[in-house]
Parts: C-alpha cells; sequence; structure tokens
C-alpha cells in the first residue's frame, strides 16, 4: 500500500519492520546520545528475552527473527527484516511477534510493510475507508497496543511525517487511531491460532545422511534452512561443489550413511521432494529396488549437496565479502550510470568493475558483509572440528516418517480458501453498490421507479398542479413586455383544477362546482351571473344542456378520425373482450367511451422520457421538479 519508486522499492520476498519506542521521542530533543543507546540497547535485550517461548523452536526459510540498534537515525529504533522467500507463514509469523510485542510493550510504535507496501491493509482491503489508499496511507499504519492503527485522515488532510505520527500516538493513544473492528479481524483470523499452526506446518522426516551432515544437523537443526537453500536456489557455479562434495563426503562413495531425524518446515520438503535431482557420481546411493531405504537416501543426499553448495557458496562470498551488500552496491553504481551503459565483458566494463570491488573492499560494507556471510560457515567448521562416530547414531529410537499425503490434497483447502475469498469480495460489492444506489438518490434528491409507484406519478402531477405558484416561479423571455399584466392566479388555477378534476384543498369537489361553474371560455356575454340565486341557477342549467349537445356533436366528428385511438380509455376492457364482440357474444355499440386521464398521463410521460433516450428533456425536467427519477431502459443499450 505504499508509493513507492523503483529505486526504493524493497526487495522481493522480504519483510522489514521497525520498533520506536516513546522515550526517544520529543520533547527531550537533548537527550545525551549514550543514555538512548543505553535506553535501545535494554529494550533490544527484553524483547528478544520476551519472543524466545515462541521462537526457539521455529524453523525459518532463510533467516531467523532479529532485531538491530539504529542510532544514526533522527529518529532512534530497533529495526530488521527477514526474508521468507516462498513460505508466507514466516512473514504472518513475524507479525505475531510484532503483535504480542507491541501488546506487552505498549509504549511502543511499530511499523511493518514488505514490498507489495502495507501488506496488512491489503488483507483486509475490502474494510477499508474510501480515503485509504497507496498514496495516503504513507506515515499512518502502525501496530499498537496489540493491534492495528491508523492515523485518521481528519487529523491530516495530507500525509503526516514520521515524527508527527508517532507524536500523534504517543499522545492520543491507540484508542483514538484503532482501525474499524471488521479489518482487526481479518488481520486476527490471519494469525489465528498461529502458536499451534506452527507445529502442524513443520514437518519430520526420517533421512539416510553422511556424518559429518548428520553431526551438523544434531547440534543446529536450524541449519536446514540453509541446505534447502542451497539446494533449492542452486546455480551452475555452486553445482560444481556439489559434484565434488570435498567439505561433507571426504572418503566419498565409501562414507557410510547413517539415519536421522530431520524436522523442516513443509514449505522446505516440497521444495527438496518435488526437485528432481541426479546424486553425484561419488555419493553413496542404495539402489532402487530398495524402496523405504532408497526414498530416504534420496532425500538426505539432496539436503548433503544442499549443505555442501551453500557452506563454499558462503565462504566464497566471505572471502570476497560479498553478498547482498554488494549486489545492493552494485545496483547503486547501475542506476548512477557508474557503467555508463557499457556491455558487461567489455575491457573498459571490467576496469570500472575493477575499481568497484576495490573500493567496496576498502568499506565497511565489506567487512559486514564477510561476517555475515562466514557465520554460518564458522558454525559448520566449528561442529565438524569436534570428535564424532557413526555409534554417536546407532540404537536410536527415531520416529517415523510424517505422512506426506498433504502435498499432494491440498486442492480442497485451496478451493475453500479461495470461495471464502470469493464471498467476501461478492459481499463487499452488493454492500458498496446499495451504497452507491442510496448515494445517488440523495445527492439528486429523488426517488427511483421502484420505490415510486407508477400510480404515484399521476398523484404527484395532481399535487404538483394544485400547488399555488407566483411569476417567480417561471421562466419569461429577455425580450419581454415589463407593462402590467392583469392576472388571477387564484382563478387560474381553479380553472385547472375543475379541468383536471382534481378537489380543491379546503373545499369539497361539489362545492367547487356549484361556486365556480364551466370554463370562462364557454361563458356568453349576456350570462348576468350573481344576479339572483333563480336567474343563476336557470343559467346553470342552459349551460350545461350546450355543454352536453357540444360533448355529443363533438364525440360523433371524432368517431370518424384515428384520435380516438390515441388514448387508453376508462374500463376499456370491461367493454371489449374481443374483436368488437361483448361478453355475451352480442355486437358492442360503438361509443366514445371517457378516457383514463391518470393511465394516459404516465403512459405520456414515460413514453416522452423514452423518446429524450437518456437526454435532457421537458419529461425528466417535469419529473424532476416532483421528486421523480426513472431509470434508463436497459434494452436500449442491447
Amino acid at each position: 500500500m505504499l508509493s513507492q519508486n523503483s529505486s526504493s522499492r524493497p526487495a522481493d520476498d522480504t519483510v522489514f519492520f521497525s520498533i520506536y519506542p516513546d522515550s526517544t521521542l520529543p520533547p527531550n530533543p537533548n537527550t545525551p546520545a549514550a543514555t538512548t543507546l543505553s535506553l535501545l540497547q535494554s529494550l533490544h535485550l527484553e524483547i528478544l528475552n520476551f519472543i524466545s517461548p515462541y521462537t526457539s523452536n521455529y524453523i525459518y526459510q532463510h533467516q531467523p527473527f532479529t532485531l538491530s540498534l539504529n542510532t544514526t537515525d533522527p529518529i532512534p529504533h530497533l529495526h530488521g527484516k527477514l526474508k521468507f522467500g516462498d513460505n508466507l507463514d514466516d512473514e504472518w509469523f513475524v507479525v505475531f511477534l510484532l503483535l504480542q510485542i507491541s501488546k506487552h510493550f505498549s509504549t511502543l510504535s511499530i511499523r511493518v510493510h514488505d514490498s507489495d507496501g502495507e501488506f496488512l491493509l491489503i488483507e483486509a482491503a475490502v474494510h477499508l475507508p474510501k480515503w485509504l489508499n497507496p498514496n495516503t496511507s504513507v506515515n499512518r499504519v502502525f501496530i499498537r497496543g496489540g493491534g492495528l492503527c491508523i492515523v485518521p485522515k481528519s487529523k491530516f488532510a495530507s500525509c503526516p511525517g514520521l515524527l508527527e505520527a508517532l507524536c500523534f500516538l504517543r499522545d492520543c493513544g491507540e484508542s483514538v487511531c484503532r482501525v474499524d473492528q471488521n479489518v482487526e479481524l481479518c488481520i486476527r483470523n490471519r494469525i489465528r491460532g498461529f502458536v499451534e499452526r506452527v507445529d502442524y506446518n513443520m514437518h519430520t522426516v526420517r533421512v539416510r545422511v553422511p556424518l559429518s551432515v548428520a553431526s551438523v544437523l544434531r547440534n543446529e537443526p536450524c541449519l536446514i534452512s540453509l541446505a534447502v537453500e542451497g539446494f533449492y536456489d542452486r546455480d551452475i557455479d555452486s553445482m560444481k561443489y556439489a559434484a565434488s562434495m570435498s567439505r561433507f563426503l571426504p572418503n566419498g562413495s565409501q562414507e557410510e550413511l547413517v539415519v536421522v531425524s530431520v524436522k523442516m518446515s513443509r514449505a522446505m520438503y516440497a521444495q527438496l521432494v518435488q526437485q528432481n535431482f541426479q546424486a553425484p557420481k561419488c555419493y553413496p546411493m542404495p539402489g532402487r529396488s530398495e524402496g523405504r531405504v532408497y526414498s530416504e537416501a534420496e532425500l538426505g543426499m539432496k539436503i548433503a549437496c544442499g549443505f555442501e553448495m551453500i557452506y563454499q557458496s558462503r565462504k566464497r562470498d566471505g572471502e570476497e565479502g560479498k553478498g547482498s551488500t554488494w549486489e545492493a552496491f552494485k545496483a547503486s553504481l547501475e542506476r548512477s550510470g557508474y557503467f555508463k551503459g557499457l556491455l558487461p565483458g567489455s575491457k573498459e566494463y571490467k576496469s570500472l568493475m575493477e575499481n568497484a570491488e576495490e573500493y567496496y573492499r576498502q568499506s565497511s560494507l565489506h567487512s559486514r558483509a564477510s561476517d555475515i556471510m562466514s557465520g554460518p560457515v564458522r558454525r559448520m567448521d566449528e561442529i565438524l572440528a569436534t570428535s564424532c562416530s557413526h555409534n554417536d547414531f546407532k540404537d536410536q529410537n527415531l520416529p517415523p516418517s510424517d505422512d506426506d499425503s498433504w502435498l499432494y490434497n491440498g486442492e480442497e483447502e485451496l478451493s475453500a480458501a479461495l470461495l471464502e475469498r470469493e464471498r467476501e469480495m461478492e459481499m463487499y460489492n452488493l454492500k458498496d453498490e446499495k451504497k452507491q444506489k442510496s448515494k445517488e438518490q440523495q445527492s439528486a434528491g429523488m426517488l427511483s421507479v421502484e420505490d415510486y409507484g407508477l400510480g404515484d406519478i399521476a398523484d404527484s402531477m395532481k399535487a404538483f398542479v394544485s400547488k399555488m405558484s407566483s411569476y417567480e416561479g417561471a421562466e419569461v423571455p429577455e425580450n419581454r413586455n415589463l407593462e402590467n399584466v392583469d392576472f388571477d392566479v387564484e382563478r387560474f388555477m381553479k380553472e385547472i383544477e375543475s379541468v383536471m378534476k382534481l378537489p380543491h384543498s379546503n373545499d369539497t369537489g361539489s362545492e367547487v362546482a356549484a361556486e365556480e361553474g364551466s370554463s370562462s371560455d364557454m361563458e356568453f356575454d349576456d350570462f348576468d351571473y350573481g344576479s339572483d340565486g333563480m336567474e343563476a341557477s336557470s343559467d346553470n342549467e342552459e349551460s350545461n344542456s350546450f355543454m352536453g349537445s357540444y360533448s355529443d356533436a363533438l364525440n360523433e366528428e371524432l368517431k370518424t378520425t384515428t384520435l380516438n385511438k390515441s388514448f387508453i380509455r376508462a374500463n376499456e376492457q370491461m367493454v371489449k373482450t374481443g374483436e368488437g364482440t361483448s361478453k355475451d357474444g352480442g355486437h358492442v355499440e360503438e361509443e366514445f367511451t371517457p378516457v383514463d386521464v391518470d393511465i394516459n398521463l404516465v403512459k405520456s410521460l414515460i413514453d416522452s422520457f423514452s423518446s429524450q433516450e437518456g437526454l435532457p428533456g421537458p419529461a425528466t425536467n417535469l419529473l424532476g421538479l416532483m421528486g421523480l427519477q426513472l431509470p434508463q431502459d436497459a434494452k436500449q443499450n442491447k
């Protein structure tokens, strides 16, 4: 999750961690360096002593968990790194240890990351807040108080400096920065029962090896990781050492093999078993017909060759002072353009390389690398220098080899893990879709058609028309006549209500009809409204008679046109059940039945909305004013 450029990208398959005590942070900037060093040394010993029950029987893939002091940094701290290679359990074992350390030492803030960045956040990615990404997570993610903490965005809008974040954690406490329970649960599930899983992930097997190899494994069982590394990472140069076996097979094919029990991780066992390797000519191998004896000898041969290759390679690199530090130094020269783009092997390239090697040998990196690379070699030499005989390995009560069916029957476990991840992603996507839909509706202030029935559209239109509006709510052209207009808004809205057959907000429909009468368009100039009650009643009767005659004449005229087919009519399905026949088989008299205003209103709005094809238009504008939002027609995109 960290944003890193290629030049500062951490090494692959390696986890890095740093431990920052509160005591090394301000407001004590004038603390003597000697005092700070003493505090770090004391803390270093306390931490190693605390984790020893967890690490004493653990076999690492490449290198053990170690801590170093860093007093040259602006913030003095402890730090370390561990190469886990193909065994991811080593990386999560480091996380387990760091969580235990932070729980026991409550005044520590711990950072951990690998080449992928903040891999703890990657594990719980589906539960992270939206604002957190590789660019915004810099100097925000820490382990403290036995849990994961994220410095909130509300405290630092931009990425805080490391010192700022550490001081904030110290002053505000981890309770303010503690992650969501779901994020914490993802991390906890990943390391749940790790102590028990350590034994589960170990594999014990009986092998037949030369006496020298048996002696090394008995005194330093953890060196099996170096043997597997030497065998699995072999190259052409190291294979030359395996061909002679000068250090671990001094008697050649006359060497007698001894049986020992070796404990290694499942990852190591898989790396040894699943690689085809032909035994050197000098190695004493039994015949294939011997079955179990041959299998034990074949696995022991791979371990012995691995010891030989790693021993000779480390010895050579130790003498030359090379190794990972030399490779890092060489890579930095290449990035800086030291070799000027010259081809390796050319005369000028070799000259520059010799100068670089000479400079490296005179630097402190050389002596440090020499000590690191030569350490295992010196320890093997010490063990091999002691007297040892074949009798020391006879009459041993060795446990049988563990069942290795897990090596071939892991499909169910993998499928279960993938299925769990798939369900997790489905739940996340479903939740995200719901949130996004709710957010869109809230931002638009509208309801979707699923939540707002089609019948409600007609009701909303009626409510919209029945509301009182003023001239300020209407758009007028720019070149308008500015003279005052005599416009009775109340009377106009009442006329609209009478046409739409809407009830008035205060009066009943019958009262409105009796008081207001018909539309003014149908009035005659010689009608005198309001002269007296009898005269008004007579006028209303004449008006209704005229409107009835006028409506009948209009219907007769419309029968000969196609207009009657353009509307959906009330009780249409009840009148006609077939093509021109009634339910009892008789012919239905053609008549201009009343129009269903609500259905035609909804149909017209939907047709207008569809014709806009998702673009702005009168239908969407009108529906928007009513607080409605119709979904796009999915069929149009198909």
